[in-house]
């Protein structure tokens, strides 16, 4: 395996097993895709160290461990997602590779909200959403963008218009659910304030 397949994997890894769950993503730049003994070896490390990984949790309980599982998991699915993308060397590979990694913070994310309540705990999971939406988006984005050089411009330009307003609309969802907390004419101000701001009627 080369070395910039190795750091591929690295990098994917440490982005889902990270405390923040940067939403990061390291792309296989060169044109030579994985070889097959590489992939399926790949996938067995990524299965050695999910086992690993996840017996390290068992020392854990309640949500600490719920959370501690979902990132063992999401740094498999993305260590295997990852292969599949150097295997397979297409846009739409990578694009799934992302969108897998976005999952995986999701879910971490999602785990760690339980450990609030009320308004921060909705307006936790309006992030986490906002979160995956900006992830999908985002990786959409970059497919197009690689997969069509001759029309780029115009799907480009679709892509980028609905990509932003998928993330205006989750970050408005975000908004909205933080006016929760108020009351009264605090809370219509916020909403009104919010829906001036994001273009809502």
């Amino acid at each position: 395996m080369s070395k910039l397949m190795i750091a591929l994997f690295v990098a994917a890894g440490l982005g889902v097993a990270g405390t923040g769950m940067a939403q990061t993503y390291a792309t296989k730049s060169d044109s030579t895709a994985m070889s097959k003994d590489s992939y399926t070896m790949a996938k067995k490390n990524a299965d050695a160290q999910y086992k690993i990984d996840k017996d390290a949790c068992s020392s854990q309980s309640g949500n600490a461990k719920d959370i501690c599982v979902a990132q063992a998991k999401g740094k498999d699915n993305v260590a295997k997602a990852d292969a599949e993308a150097a295997y397979q060397n297409t846009p739409k590979a990578r694009e799934s590779a992302r969108i897998v990694l976005a999952q995986a913070n999701y879910d971490v994310a999602i785990e760690k909200c339980d450990d609030l309540a009320g308004n921060p705990k909705d307006v936790c999971v309006k992030e986490a959403k906002a979160g995956l939406v900006k992830g999908k988006a985002d990786a959409k984005v970059d497919r197009v963008v690689t997969d069509t050089r001759h029309d780029a411009a115009t799907k480009q330009g679709d892509a980028r218009h609905d990509a932003n307003a998928d993330k205006r609309d989750a970050d408005y969802k975000v908004t909205i659910e933080k006016c929760d907390a108020l009351a009264g004419p605090a809370k219509d101000s916020c909403v009104g304030n919010a829906k001036a701001q994001y273009g809502k009627s």
